[in-house]
């Protein structure tokens, strides 16, 4: 079977954890004066190009403005959203921002489009290293509902804090178009049209029937690189899956796809450790923290050698370190009132960068920790399921049922068996 070049250069992110200092995020349900994260997404540091083609981070913006289209997993009244500079080398000045509900293409529905304010002024700086909210707008919203936020600079932005693989667009022009709802003011083509998502990483409502949010923190799986669209990543379709409970939940993905939970990579961002609480714990409104970790320590293999892997490994990471750091994110999650659901690391074993049997060994300690050690609240094991019943393919995934064709990813199929053990789980934990 021939291996997709973009899926076997994007191997699964982890992150790393520190406890951090910020406010607690609430434990409970949501009230109606209550925000909670609607959508989000995790900030990476500028990269000229990723596996799926060029970006706009290194370059930046400069009089230009930029639209972004994001799918919200819950709804509410108001709205506001959430800005990063944070791997800005210089202050970042937004001249405007507007937001409006989707249509086709760049466009905006007509009658939906706000004006967005920070500290009540139309305008804003955020400091390196630092996020911003914006103020409150008015506006219904309801969950699966797709939004685009438009930010206008007048100036030079320098090199963009952003997120490599959005499944949703972002377009940009010459220019201010906030108040261009036509899907015109966006000049279509391969030039104007990004795959990736700049500066904004997240979007929270109010004024909703949502009981919380659950964060899905993990790497490429969870961020969804294998998934056809932005609907059929898992942490979308559980969103649904808890909405068909009665149960309605807010689902933000934090996943990064070629990261580790252990150390920072170039493709994949700091280690999962360093960004939990940023990435996690912050997020307004969160309950549970649902972790999917560990696939790309196990495999070792570097950015800079995705296609030799075997040629250049990392010393070998050991199952003990692994458990460590898990324990390590469940300690500061309890800290806060969250709990922990963890998921059992799925097959690789058919994956080119598999190269060792202590690999194999090492994944099979962690999911044992995992299902047995007791010390998270919940545990989704889709494991099992995606497990190629055939002797002969023993740590693999079942081929071609949930094989996004690279013995690493699953395919959509694959992804929705994740999404329904987290969402029976998380029933269990809430």
């Amino acid at each position: 079977m021939r291996t997709p070049a973009a899926l076997v250069a994007v191997l699964v992110g982890a992150a790393t954890l520190l406890a951090g200092t910020s406010a607690p995020a609430s434990a409970r349900p949501a009230d109606k004066g209550r925000w909670v994260g609607a959508w989000a997404t995790a900030m990476q540091k500028p990269q000229a190009e990723t596996f799926e083609g060029p970006t706009w981070a290194e370059q930046g913006f400069t009089g230009q403005s930029l639209r972004q289209v994001v799918r919200v997993t819950a709804g509410g009244t108001r709205l506001r959203i959430r800005l990063s500079n944070l791997y800005g080398t210089a202050p970042l000045r937004v001249t405007g921002a507007t937001v409006g509900k989707a249509g086709a293409g760049a466009s905006v529905r007509p009658g939906t489009m706000r004006v967005l304010r920070f500290d009540r002024s139309a305008s804003a700086v955020i400091a390196p290293g630092r996020e911003l909210v914006s103020d409150a707008a008015r506006l219904v919203t309801t969950p699966g509902e797709r939004l685009s936020a438009t930010l206008y600079f007048a100036g030079s932005t320098g090199p963009a804090t952003f997120h490599a693989f959005a499944k949703t667009p972002a377009y940009r022009a010459t220019g201010d178009r906030r108040f261009d709802g036509s899907d015109a003011a966006f000049p279509a083509g391969e030039r104007d049209t990004s795959g990736s998502s700049y500066f904004l990483t997240g979007v929270e409502v109010a004024g909703g029937s949502s009981r919380g949010a659950v964060v899905t923190f993990g790497d490429s799986i969870t961020d969804g690189v294998s998934a056809t669209s932005d609907a059929t990543r898992y942490p979308d379709r559980l969103a649904e899956r808890l909405a068909a409970t009665g149960r309605p939940m807010a689902v933000l993905n934090t996943g990064i796809a070629g990261g580790k939970l252990l150390s920072e990579t170039s493709c994949g961002g700091t280690s999962a450790l360093e960004r939990f609480s940023r990435d996690a714990l912050d997020r307004p409104g969160t309950r549970a923290v649902v972790v999917l970790l560990g696939v790309n320590d196990i495999l070792e293999t570097r950015c800079d050698a995705f296609f030799n892997p075997c040629e250049a490994v990392e010393a070998p990471v050991r199952a003990a370190r692994l458990i460590d750091a898990y324990r390590r994110l469940v300690r500061a999650a309890h800290s806060r009132g969250i709990k922990v659901v963890g998921v059992t690391v799925t097959p690789f074993r058919g994956f080119p960068g598999w190269c060792q049997d202590p690999r194999e060994d090492t994944r099979a300690a962690l999911n044992r920790w995992i299902r047995t050690g007791g010390e998270l609240d919940g545990v989704a094991d889709p494991e099992r399921a995606l497990l190629d019943p055939d002797p002969g393919q023993a740590g693999h995934l079942r081929d071609p049922e949930y094989n996004a064709g690279d013995g690493l990813h699953p395919n959509d199929a694959g992804l929705r068996v994740i999404a329904d053990t987290v969402a029976r789980s998380l029933r269990a934990v809430l």
